[in-house]
């Protein structure tokens, strides 16, 4: 690792970290997602998380996924995240299951393979992170029951 990518995954480290110590598996390699969804079954939710360095990830994505994630009633099975623009191959892949523009920051929920919710960065950039989580609350409340 080169003096440069060294910085970044240091300067990344507490982003990251905001979304990890909250129990959220982060998958750092096309093959780690690829796995992810390989052994997962029709039943079971998966909410994603597309980080980045950005502010309104800062400020009101990763929040609001927390938020929502640990303290609703009803919660995904799984909570996974890409970095994106540090992972780029495993942010890549995610968002070949995704199957939207690439978006970043983003958050998507799965049952099983299918998405079945998707927040872009244009939902997300210019709002209160409660109506953030509020449309997130409503989506887990639909689907992980």
């Amino acid at each position: 690792m080169n003096a440069y990518e060294e910085y970044m995954k240091q300067m990344v480290k507490p982003m990251r970290d905001q979304l990890t110590t909250e129990g959220f598996q982060s998958l750092e390699t096309p093959e780690e997602v690829e796995n992810y969804f390989n052994e997962v079954n029709d039943d079971k939710t998966t909410f994603v998380v597309v980080n980045s360095v950005c502010g309104c990830a800062a400020g009101l994505a990763r929040p609001a996924a927390v938020a929502v994630a640990t303290q609703n009633d009803h919660k995904p099975d799984a909570t996974v995240t890409v970095f994106a623009g540090q992972e780029r191959e495993a942010t890549e892949k995610m968002r070949e299951y995704i199957g939207q523009e690439p978006s970043s920051p983003s958050m998507a929920l799965f049952k099983g393979k299918e998405l079945v919710y998707f927040m872009p960065r244009l939902h997300i950039e210019g709002r209160h992170v409660e109506e953030i989580a509020m449309d997130l609350k409503d989506a887990f409340d639909e689907h992980c029951k």
